[in-house]
């Protein structure tokens, strides 16, 4: 075998090499596995970059009181997505993960953070005041939920779907917010909902290069190294 052949081979096997690390980096429930870059935004405690790097020493007791402090209304979407994938992973996973030390015998704190986020829709609608975030909020968590195995059960029969809540209150904002239309991208890729494309397109049309949201947008849905407007075509192409 030649040089160059061996110089090929090792080329090739570098490129496979990459694209099973990237496979692997994102594998698993998108909602739950995929972090999100909130920049300098606040979230709940965390220990390092991993997924589920919960801090071991966190008090799950107050988990429900500093996720309501975090959800204020001047709070980023993006921020409010990683608040709640996090509170998930110490409500519903934390507490029987054996490697990670803290140990909780029931459900109720998750049932707990659900039932007050419930609450604030019905406040919200009884004030007319941010019935839009209060329905994200309780929608992104229930699809959080419902994606780490645990199904709640305090959600309203009328509004028993996290999607559905999430994309209610994109409506209550008018609609095509890129911040959501990436949340309702994310919720509707696992399983894959024939909504899903077009809320991908539309996240991608209106995010900025360079900007947060498209950072996020490329890290979960493109390539390493991706343009956003290198994505935005490979959207475009795949609805043709």
């Amino acid at each position: 075998m030649t040089r160059k052949m061996l110089r090929s081979f090792s080329m090739v096997a570098a490129l496979l090499l990459a694209a099973s690390l990237q496979q692997t980096a994102l594998a698993g429930p998108p909602l739950i596995c995929h972090t999100i870059e909130i920049g300098n935004a606040k979230s709940l405690p965390w220990a390092g970059s991993n997924w589920r790097d919960v801090k071991r020493d966190y008090d799950l007791n107050r988990l429900t009181s500093d996720t309501l402090a975090l959800l204020q209304p001047e709070t980023p979407i993006l921020a409010r997505m990683e608040t709640l994938r996090r509170a998930t992973i110490y409500a519903v996973w934390a507490k029987r993960d054996s490697e990670v030390g803290i140990t909780v015998s029931s459900n109720a704190i998750a049932e707990d953070l659900q039932a007050k986020l419930m609450e604030r829709i019905r406040e919200a609608v009884r004030s007319n005041k941010n019935a839009s975030l209060a329905l994200f909020d309780a929608g992104y968590l229930d699809a959080c939920y419902k994606q780490a195995g645990y199904k709640s059960t305090v959600n309203t029969p009328s509004l028993a779907e996290g999607y559905a809540m999430v994309r209610k209150g994109s409506g209550h904002l008018g609609g095509n917010n890129p911040e959501i239309e990436f949340a309702l991208a994310v919720i509707s890729e696992h399983p894959r909902q024939p909504s899903h494309q077009e809320h991908l397109r539309r996240a991608v049309e209106g995010a900025q290069e360079g900007s947060l949201l498209a950072r996020n947008l490329v890290a979960h849905f493109g390539k390493p190294g991706q343009k956003l407007s290198a994505l935005r075509a490979q959207v475009a192409s795949a609805q043709k």
